[in-house]
């Protein structure tokens, strides 16, 4: 073989080609597989080259050898943005869509093998949110061994299949909304309520104070969210999402009986929501005894659905979207937050025309049994 200006080939008694180099550090180093073909091999070679001009070259050994699993982990590990919750549904991602790539070194995750990977995930039986959830873990976590230069590049680069495309979430109409709580056990009447006309999410409604809760002017104020893992024991609060989570909402009049009602029969001395024996109310059980009333209503929507429900409501009755944020404890965009001192007496006028709605939709009858 003609001798090379950079590396050598030698042919091995397989036929296959193997290719060595000094490395910048005098080191020898060897291709991390032997090739076909020799201008296979010289193709190696002379990428290796341009990388070490041009200062890019990372050996084949250290940060770049370890496998995808380690390097996730450590991601989940050590990154303070990952909560419980979403450390939780990573790891059961890894399990289900991600076990092919997970022993590889990430040196030799190639965007050829992002490729492949997500089609065959794609034609499996997994969901697509679980998938794009899948591919935003890989990025992120090859993006940080990027930023260590254990790799040069990151390969994960499909269009669009990092984004979590939901369907439109189905709303109730007021009717509906009556008929769901009047379908549900008395002791969860307020909070399929405070769901649907107040906007709370279920770790926000578990997390109430009693106190939090003041029916002689109208407001419940949403402080903390109670988080409770899938997959093991573990149960917590936290401070919501956002400092905008943090919110005081005007309630509507027509629902206040019902808060009332709860309050007088059902609430606890600290939390607001307590079960039988007086301790603080499990998530799975709000939500279960909204799925017993969802199927004597015959109404195809989930517990969050409610808050959506509540959404769309307001927004039905004129409120803008910066009111909605306010209302509803989104912080999504930087002008909302400039623009939250403007709506303070807004959210009053909007939980009077929720309850103008609610009339006209006829949801002011109380539910039987209080």
């Amino acid at each position: 073989m003609p001798r090379r200006r950079f590396g050598s080939i030698r042919r091995l008694p397989s036929g296959r080609f193997h290719a060595s180099f000094i490395d910048p550090d005098g080191r020898r180093q060897v291709g991390p597989e032997t090739y076909r073909s020799e201008a296979d091999a010289a193709r190696y070679l002379d990428r290796v080259d341009r990388d070490i001009k041009r200062g890019h070259w990372i050996p084949d050994e250290g940060l770049g050898r370890r496998t995808l699993r380690e390097c996730c982990e450590a991601y989940l590990e050590e990154n303070p943005r990952v909560g419980l919750r979403w450390a939780e549904t990573c790891r059961r991602n890894m399990r289900l869509h991600m076990t092919e790539l997970l022993d590889m070194p990430i040196v030799t995750i190639t965007p050829p093998v992002v490729r492949a990977w997500h089609a065959r995930a794609l034609r499996g039986s997994g969901g697509r949110t679980s998938i794009s959830q899948s591919y935003r873990l890989i990025r992120a976590v090859l993006n940080v061994a990027v930023q260590d230069g254990a790799i040069l590049r990151n390969p994960c680069n499909i269009p669009g299949a990092g984004a979590q495309r939901s369907p439109e979430r189905k709303i109730a109409t007021p009717a509906q909304v009556t008929q769901l709580v009047e379908a549900t056990t008395p002791r969860f009447r307020a909070a399929v309520v405070l769901a649907a006309w107040c906007g709370l999410r279920r770790g926000e409604v578990c997390a109430l104070r009693t106190d939090d809760v003041e029916l002689d002017r109208g407001l419940v104020r949403v402080r903390r969210n109670w988080v409770e893992l899938l997959e093991e024991p573990t149960r917590f609060e936290k401070d919501p999402k956002s400092d905008a989570g943090k919110r005081t909402v005007t309630i509507p009049p027509h629902v206040i009986p019902i808060l009332q009602a709860h309050a007088d029969q059902f609430a606890g001395t600290e939390y607001f929501f307590v079960d039988r024996l007086g301790n603080r109310v499990r998530s799975n059980a709000v939500y279960q005894a909204f799925v017993r009333a969802r199927k004597k209503v015959g109404v195809e929507i989930s517990f969050h659905d409610l808050r959506h429900t509540g959404q769309s409501l307001a927004a039905a009755t004129g409120a803008s979207l910066v009111d909605l944020k306010k209302r509803l404890g989104h912080s999504s965009t930087a002008a909302a937050q400039r623009y939250m001192h403007a709506v303070e007496g807004r959210d009053a006028q909007i939980a009077k025309a929720l309850s103008q709605l609610a009339q006209d939709g006829d949801a002011t009858k109380l539910p039987k049994n209080y």
